[in-house]
């Protein structure tokens, strides 16, 4: 299979894109995203969030109700699905139960009119790909569950396809053999230099696989940017405790002082945050810190919050332990050791952390997860 061309210019774009069922609320509101010829796109949000209707309606098996997609330039509005050179790959396989792998992965090559030995020589470099050699001559149901996952990527990039979608495509699988797949895949579009569109709930499989991580929730789009970038720099509230694990403390914006503010919180407590978006005092909001920010014990560096503590609970996880600190006046904190940790419930124990870990955004202003 040939390496696309790099153009460096969107390759997908969304300009203005809706999506209303019914005159309902938007399942889709206002999207305007742009997607790199090579790039690994992942949508990422909560059931309902609108990832998988932008995905179907690039598919086209639903039309936008407003707005426009274009690919290579070119707007796909009427476009039927079969005529946007487009591999899907779904959730459940979606293959032929009464067609052996090969007759499987060379559908749409029938579909395209390709058949004989070009279709064979097609057939076997994808089952070769995705690691089925030897095996084109069993069904489906003589094949495990990532086994069969394996084939329908096949079948995606058989006819080498200008982008691929996948819809929650390791969903159904256990957890080492989602990971085992997740390498795969990524593999595969490194070595291919396919465009992928991913759509999954799951923030651990985005922040692995993606360039570029797109965060949806109430049908609109929160924030786009790298992996790290969503980590480390969430926009707002929701993107901050809706990828990755996050400690969330509600309070009351005393002081604003540049780039930091004092909030008040349960207890009468006061910690030092930095404000994302325009802050004021009498604000109320919400202090997200990541549990590896939370540093344990008396001797600090000095951190910025540091707070008396009682243990609520420790969990021990194999390469790491997670301690449960209730704070006074009720509030709790996770945070993360990779040390051995001795600590019995109630004991009391000194936890802290620095300003600049501790994010503070403006309740009420975007959805929760």
């Amino acid at each position: 299979m040939s390496l696309p061309p790099q153009t460096g210019t969107a390759f997908v774009e969304f300009a203005g894109v809706e999506k209303v069922y019914d005159g309902g609320a938007p399942a889709v509101a206002g999207l305007d995203l742009e997607i790199a010829e090579g790039e690994f796109v992942t949508l990422l949000g909560p059931s309902g969030s609108g990832k998988t209707t932008t995905l179907m309606m690039l598919a086209g098996f639903e039309a936008p109700s407003a707005g426009d997609i274009r690919l290579q330039g070119r707007s796909l509005a009427g476009k039927p699905p079969h005529r946007r050179n487009m591999g899907v790959v779904f959730q459940n396989y979606a293959l032929f139960p009464h067609m052996n792998v090969e007759r499987n992965v060379a559908f749409p090559l029938g579909v395209r009119g390709i058949r004989g030995a070009q279709a064979k020589a097609k057939v076997e470099e994808a089952l070769a790909l995705v690691d089925l050699d030897g095996l084109g001559a069993r069904r489906p149901d003589q094949l495990s569950g990532g086994q069969r996952q394996r084939v329908a990527l096949a079948r995606a990039l058989v006819f080498e396809p200008d982008i691929v979608l996948m819809d929650e495509p390791l969903g159904a699988l256990d957890r080492q053999l989602r990971e085992r797949l997740q390498v795969e895949i990524k593999r595969i579009q490194r070595r291919l230099g396919l465009t992928i569109l991913y759509v999954t709930h799951d923030q651990a499989e985005a922040l692995t696989l993606s360039d570029r991580i797109a965060v949806f929730a109430g049908g609109r789009l929160q924030q786009v940017g790298s992996p790290k970038a969503i980590y480390e720099h969430p926009r707002n509230a929701f993107v901050a405790g809706f990828v990755g694990e996050n400690n969330g403390l509600r309070g009351i914006v005393t002081r604003r002082n540049g780039s930091s503010c004092e909030i008040r919180i349960a207890g009468d407590l006061v910690l030092q945050a930095t404000p994302v978006g325009p802050l004021a005092p009498g604000d109320a909001v919400t202090a997200t810190i990541r549990p590896e920010h939370v540093r344990l014990g008396p001797d600090l560096a000095a951190p910025c919050n540091l707070f008396s503590a009682r243990v609520d609970d420790v969990a021990y996880h194999g390469d790491h332990s997670r301690v449960r600190a209730l704070l006074p006046g009720g509030a709790a904190v996770t945070l993360r050791s990779e040390e051995r940790i001795e600590l019995g419930a109630s004991e009391p124990l000194t936890i802290g952390w620095c300003a600049e870990a501790c994010l503070a955004f403006a309740d009420g202003a975007e959805p929760r997860p």
